[in-house]
């Protein structure tokens, strides 16, 4: 007979061990994470779009009566100044507001005579796998300026009353060569990514009679001809609204989690602040996902600029970055259960063990990266465990595998101190990803605790 050993194996009291946020976190606490999270799926639903996040940020600023400036509708910073003078530098938050998705075309709308409908046709904008969007209903948002200056604002698809829309995909009885015998990645080409419009043609001799149809249609609700979708911003998501996911409700459902789960608990977070120590600013920026390109993304600092130089006319600009600290409000990928081998786990984040710092991102040789200083690690680290926030550490992924970078070398390449944090997300850049109501919350905590001192 073997004897049964009922002694647990000991554990170095000087080793480290990953901490469950639902252990960490008090019952009150959990409920106020449940809670919490109501509020960001309403903001998930409102903000699909990078315009529609800054107009959401604008409109809950305005309300809480804090100080917001907008730069042309995709980049905004909240203001809260602190106790210290502006030269002792600030306390900056960035996220970013835009994500993955398919953006149409110049001259988008077309008939394909071979199947008798009128399509949209696409430019997939992101990191995207582009079979995750066939077959998946669609809605479209954005805005055109017609040729008298006009704006007209689209959001169509996702009210129950509303049309929504779908890219069409091939039946698996006649797909053998033309897709599944291919790569995944070339099975579904970007060209391909068209979405369907409608298929009701239009009485009288044209040419083109369902295309034709489309067109009265859009001028007569919308006032816009063929010739405005020039001038227009025209977004295609999902149609679907952000959900509880799980038998107990722990994990939310949503698209564009990445990066609007951190522009919510930021906005939160500063929402939330007062009196703090130094001058707080939370800043939301645009065109993260296609590398900040662009004139109201990360790698243009003309506009925080302007914000210090308002804040005190007389700052040394430079100087007052040199002694600025920040948080790169950014998501890191959770592991995934059915494909563990691409993370390495000691070194991976997992949905429900609190906010993630990364120390550094990029690929490679940490390539395209920041890598925080030791000192800067040490001093988050500290922050946490003494308000006792759940969080985890992590990378992206194994050495060699792939990778990915975030807005925080733009920033650390003025001087200041950067460090990405942010929740794990299971399913990055798809159109449904997930993530935990503890991680969400304890972002929350961490954020509002690193804008207050």
């Amino acid at each position: 007979m073997v004897k049964k050993d009922n002694k647990k194996d000991k554990e170095s009291k000087y080793a480290y061990k990953k901490k469950s946020a639902w252990e960490i976190l008090a019952k009150d606490q959990i409920k106020k994470a449940f809670d919490f999270c109501e509020g960001y799926k309403k903001f998930l639903d409102a903000a699909k779009t990078e315009r529609e996040a800054i107009q959401q940020i604008n409109e809950i600023a305005k309300k809480g009566k804090k100080k917001i400036k907008v730069n042309k509708e995709k980049e905004a910073a909240i203001i809260i100044p602190g106790k210290k003078k502006i030269s002792e530098g600030l306390r900056i938050i960035i996220s970013h507001i835009d994500a993955p998705r398919l953006d149409l075309k110049q001259i988008p709308l077309y008939e394909d005579s071979s199947s008798n409908v009128a399509l949209l046709e696409t430019h997939y904008y992101g990191g995207i796998k582009k079979f995750h969007w066939v077959t998946i209903p669609l809605a479209l948002h954005g805005v055109v300026v017609k040729k008298d200056g006009k704006k007209v604002t689209f959001t169509l698809g996702e009210n129950e009353s509303d049309p929504i829309f779908a890219v069409p995909d091939l039946l698996p009885h006649l797909s053998y060569k033309v897709q599944a015998i291919k790569k995944l990645e070339d099975a579904i080409t970007g060209e391909s990514l068209d979405v369907m419009v409608g298929s009701q043609p239009v009485k009288g001799e044209f040419s083109d009679k369902i295309k034709t149809a489309i067109l009265d249609e859009l001028h007569k609700n919308y006032g816009i001809t063929e010739e405005d979708f020039i001038s227009a911003e025209l977004e295609v998501v999902p149609a679907y609204k952000a959900r509880d996911m799980g038998f107990d409700r722990s994990l939310i459902g949503a698209y564009g989690q990445d990066d609007r789960a951190c522009a919510y608990t930021s906005l939160k977070a500063i929402m939330d602040l007062k009196n703090p120590d130094h001058t707080a600013i939370s800043l939301y920026v645009d065109k993260e996902e296609v590398g900040s390109e662009g004139n109201t993304t990360a790698q243009v600092t003309t506009f925080l600029r302007s914000i210090i130089k308002e804040l005190d006319p007389k700052a040394d600009v430079d100087s007052v970055m040199l002694k600025s600290k920040v948080v790169s409000a950014d998501v890191n990928s959770a592991v995934t259960p059915n494909y563990t081998d691409v993370f390495e786990l000691k070194n991976a984040s997992t949905l429900g063990n609190g906010i993630v710092m990364s120390k550094f991102s990029g690929h490679g040789g940490k390539y395209s990266a920041n890598d925080a200083s030791a000192e800067y690690v040490s001093e988050i680290r500290t922050m946490l465990n003494k308000e006792k926030i759940p969080w985890q550490t992590a990378e992206l992924g194994k050495v060699d595998t792939g990778g990915g970078g975030t807005v925080a070398k733009y920033f650390s390449r003025l001087g200041m101190e950067v460090i990405d944090l942010g929740p794990a997300v299971m399913s990055m850049h798809s159109p449904f990803e997930v993530t935990s109501k503890v991680d969400i919350y304890s972002s929350y905590l961490a954020y509002k605790t690193f804008l207050k001192n």
